[in-house]
């Protein structure tokens, strides 16, 4: 198949190229190189065989345009976009123009010119905002729902919290209703916090890498809250997996949304997580403290039931395996890591 990843050079992008050309796939990566490490990931696809790149904005509507209909993709695997809540806070319209108006040029462009091929769109649990009315005890090393001991499942109530939370649920929406009332063929997954190898992000988006990195090349790092704020973190090679699995069962999942993340057997507090990491080192982390961020959730765990039941997956990279595998990698490229995230 030929397949174009938008946001090709981003962490989850280059990786999900990686994925899909090893599987024999004829891949196109779309990207404006805007966030740090996105041109070393690039040079890396590059190293691996043969890849189209296309240098693009998704917020240039004749740009898409143009290339759905002369190119003829089967599948648009579509993650680019603002990934940070804080970038959200300070610039919102950036964040819309990037997130919702993107992803309807991409839909529009599909819609008019290429109704077959497939979307996948990377949404995110932010649409769920803060489950604030949900009852949440605080333990010694982290927060834990008390009414959801499978994770919080696609039935929960949309309930956005701040613009990043606006624009990706506006544009989760746009994605299922174009399945509805056009007939694309549209799968929607409400991503938790994906990590592993070419996560060159900051603070802002990506924390297990982020602490990661600043634990090994000696950089400040901030916890914002107490440290017990839970997630449920999946290895990116278990999402590139998830990917291909909806692509096989398409005619299946066609217009429906998935909660991608490692579930209740693979969560995390960043407490526990920074314990661990300093177990790997053989020394203690060292992190300070600020208060909460807007629309920081203090726990969010992903039901995976329906992804098990449709897509016939499940994580099966354990946490302390994936972390591990992280931090090896960290370890021998700690020359890239310094280019990409800039001095101190």
């Amino acid at each position: 198949m030929k397949i174009l990843i938008t946001g090709g050079c981003g962490f989850i992008g280059c990786n999900a190229a990686d994925g899909f050309r090893a599987r024999g796939h004829d891949v196109t990566v779309l990207d404006n190189l805007s966030r740090p490490g996105t041109g070393q990931n690039l040079e890396w696809l590059h190293t691996l065989g043969p890849l189209e790149f296309v240098r693009g904005d998704i917020r240039d509507r004749d740009a898409i345009d143009r290339l759905v209909r002369v190119a003829g993709f089967d599948v648009i695997l579509h993650l680019a976009g603002q990934v940070a809540v804080t970038t959200s806070v300070i610039d919102p319209r950036t964040d819309f123009e990037t997130n919702a108006l993107g992803t309807l040029n991409v839909l529009e462009a599909v819609r008019r010119h290429s109704p077959r091929t497939i979307v996948l769109y990377a949404s995110t649990n932010k649409v769920y905002g803060h489950l604030a009315h949900q009852d949440i005890v605080e333990e010694a090393t982290r927060y834990a729902l008390t009414k959801f001991a499978d994770g919080v499942s696609e039935e929960q109530p949309l309930d956005f919290h701040s613009p990043y939370g606006c624009s990706k649920g506006a544009a989760d929406q746009y994605v299922v209703d174009y399945a509805r009332i056009f007939g694309l063929r549209t799968v929607t997954f409400r991503q938790s916090c994906i990590y592993g190898p070419r996560q060159l992000g900051l603070e802002d988006q990506g924390w297990v890498a982020w602490f990661i990195f600043a634990h090994l090349l000696a950089r400040p790092a901030t916890i914002y809250g107490t440290g017990k704020q839970v997630r449920d973190v999946l290895f990116v090679d278990d999402l590139v997996d998830c990917y291909a699995a909806a692509v096989e069962r398409i005619d299946r999942v066609s217009g429906m949304t998935f909660n991608i993340g490692g579930g209740p057997r693979h969560t995390q507090s960043l407490l526990e997580f920074l314990d661990y990491l300093g177990r790997l080192s053989g020394r203690r982390v060292t992190c300070g403290f600020a208060d909460w961020r807007p629309g920081d959730q203090h726990v969010y765990v992903s039901n995976v039931d329906k992804a098990r039941t449709w897509l016939d997956w499940e994580p099966t990279v354990g946490v302390k395996d994936g972390v591990e595998r992280l931090y090896r990698w960290v370890e021998q490229n700690s020359t890239l890591l310094g280019q990409a995230i800039g001095p101190r």
